[in-house]
């Protein structure tokens, strides 16, 4: 576990605390309901009840967890828009994947390019350089 700085605030919001209830239909995922308490743990009606869905997806990297907030007034609501709110959050969750994916692809280094001066792959002593290989030996797919 990561250490934490000396001056680390790790204390609690007290006005800011929700009571957590979980429910599940046991097969696609899991939905919270967040009751808003006070400190001394008395519903706070002040602020409004949130609903949390939460599933996971299979990939071939193992399973990824999705959650998503769920704009509803009932638990009734909030387990009727779950698919539809869960497949926003996939889509969301796959588009910043390809971006993540673009962005280190873009800056891989390519044996056997061409990089200016000697402190890259390309230059004198690199892999593309007097000694190494020519042409690079990695392809990227």
């Amino acid at each position: 576990m990561a250490q934490q700085p000396a001056d680390a605030d790790i204390a609690m919001d007290g006005a800011n605390l929700y009571q957590e209830e979980t429910f599940t239909d046991r097969r696609i995922g899991t939905l919270l309901r967040l009751t808003p308490v006070t400190a001394s743990g008395a519903r706070d009606e002040s602020r409004p009840v949130l609903y949390v869905g939460q599933t996971q997806v299979l990939t071939p990297a193992g399973a990824l967890p999705i959650s998503f907030e769920i704009d509803a007034s009932s638990l009734e609501e909030a387990v009727q828009k779950f698919g539809n709110e869960a497949q926003e959050a996939l889509a969301t969750t796959v588009k910043r994947l390809e971006e993540l994916r673009r962005e280190a692809a873009s800056s891989l280094i390519v044996p056997g390019s061409s990089m200016g001066g000697g402190g890259g792959f390309g230059g004198p002593g690199g892999f593309g350089g007097p000694g190494g290989p020519r042409g690079g030996g990695i392809q990227l797919p």
